[in-house]
């Protein structure tokens, strides 16, 4: 099976969805930034005896446009909400081009052979912000049409039904066009009958006249007899893409849902593979992003170890270690920066933090902010205790709780747990054994598709959870 399936609203990468429409706005953009190089070397020497030598600077164009989509990304300008507001989205792209400077200049010094002047630099970097900026207020445009967006037919119309009604509501399915509750026999009634649809012709003929691109199986029962099994065949076997209530919620909110969640989905459905090879590279990558961040990392924790000294008087600890469960339900040492006072458990219960902990220092809650506290687990991850990417380590206390309470909690330790991951840049903070749930939903969603394409997506999207300051605690 391939790792790429192209549906007419979505595409599916190593098993994550993504929008079609922003994979054509990607691609549109990463051409403006490719040719914002050449525009501007020929407005910077307007004039002059310039001739513009695609070949010589073709390398060039693509390593400005691949680092600045990289940064632009990091931002966040590729979510839907991106482009809610101009203002903020104008915000967004000022930020990641300007971002990208860093990266860029820094592949200057290790590359001199793809340096570009201040000038040239400059114009281009001016270029692409007024040429995206453009482009992204025609999408912006383009998006608001419903026939843009991916268009369901749900067969259901009860209990399960209302499940999607409700994630609609609570705006959890952007980008998605509702077409109607197809009735089936055996469903509870509903009191609003607007968005219903009796099943008085062929499923196939219904969805073909509503141009349906998904039919999602929300039936309150669940037996074999109660589907309309020709019916679905037909409009499968017609391009339609067909989906069960759990698979639904996985593509379009990005968690696994525990309240519909049946044993045999887990062990039926694609995912939840673990492979030598893939261990091999997801390691070599962990190390490769430790050692790129090492030089940025040790200036900021010299910073976060004279803070926290100057603000103790020279009192207490620095470096803080507490006892997190790893891999295969296993206790290791976690590294932290101090940023609670020394005796914030005194009395020895293990305590849930809370966004404004009095325990919290006030360096304490400024790394916490931007999440410098973390940086010291970059030796857990050199020691293999921990990864760059994946669910966060909980303490055993906490674990213990949990997985009496919530069902497949302990599924969460099949794979390392991160420095970053799925929950955290989906899902603001945990607080309480409730906020675990939320997160245990994102945690397996990432423990069944975790892939190096996921991987780097979480980091780059933490870059922008670190930056705006958001989950943070």
């Amino acid at each position: 099976m391939g790792t790429v399936r192209f549906f007419r609203h979505s595409t599916q990468l190593f098993r994550y969805h993504i929008p079609t429409e922003f994979i054509l706005l990607g691609l549109i953009e990463f051409l403006i930034l490719f040719f914002s190089l050449y525009l501007g070397l020929e407005l910077r020497f307007w004039g002059n005896s310039w001739e513009t030598n695609f070949g010589s600077y073709y390398t060039k164009a693509f390593l400005y446009a691949s680092v600045m989509q990289l940064s632009l990304l990091a931002f966040g300008v590729y979510q839907r909400q991106a482009g809610r507001f101009v203002d903020v989205m104008m915000l967004r792209i000022a930020s990641g081009l300007l971002l990208g400077l860093i990266p860029l200049g820094v592949s200057y010094y290790i590359a001199p052979m793809f340096f570009l002047g201040r000038g040239v630099l400059a114009v281009t970097v001016g270029l692409s912000f007024i040429l995206i900026l453009v482009v992204r207020l025609l999408f912006r445009q383009v998006v608001k049409e419903r026939n843009m967006w991916s268009r369901v037919l749900v067969l259901g119309s009860g209990d399960n039904a209302d499940l999607i009604r409700e994630s609609n509501k609570a705006g959890e399915l952007s980008g998605l066009n509702i077409v109607g509750y197809v009735v089936v026999p055996g469903d509870k009634q509903t009191e609003d009958e607007s968005d219903l649809i009796v099943f008085d012709q062929p499923l196939v003929q219904c969805a073909a006249e509503k141009d349906v691109d998904e039919i999602v199986l929300a039936v309150d029962d669940r037996r074999l007899g109660s589907l309309p099994a020709k019916d679905l065949l037909d409009c499968k076997m017609s391009g339609i893409d067909i989906l069960d209530l759990v698979s639904f919620f996985e593509r379009r909110t990005g968690k696994i849902r525990l309240d519909i969640l049946y044993p045999s989905w887990l062990y039926l459905s694609e995912g939840f593979h673990e492979s030598t090879f893939r261990s091999v590279i997801k390691r070599a990558f962990d190390i490769a992003v430790v050692l790129l961040l090492l030089p940025i990392a040790l200036p900021l924790m010299v910073l976060s170890t004279c803070a926290i000294l100057i603000e103790s008087g020279g009192r207490g600890g620095i470096l803080y270690k507490q006892t997190r469960v790893k891999q295969d339900n296993r206790p290791f040492q976690i590294y932290k920066f101090r940023s609670m006072v020394t005796d914030a458990e005194k009395d020895g219960v293990a305590r849930w933090a809370s966004k404004n902990d009095s325990r919290i220092t006030r360096v304490g809650s400024i790394m916490r902010t931007l999440r410098l506290d973390e940086l010291p687990q970059l030796l857990n991850v050199l020691k293999g205790d921990m990864s760059f990417v994946g669910p966060r380590p909980e303490r055993p206390e906490f674990v213990e709780q949990l997985a009496d309470t919530i069902p497949y909690y302990n599924e969460r330790h099949r794979v390392k747990p991160g420095l970053t991951g799925w929950a955290q840049i989906r899902f603001p903070y945990g607080e309480s054994a409730e906020d675990g749930l939320e997160k245990l939903q994102y945690d397996l969603y990432y423990v069944k598709n975790f892939s190096f394409f996921l991987d780097l997506l979480i980091l780059l999207q933490t870059a922008e959870v670190v930056m705006m300051g958001k989950g943070a605690q």
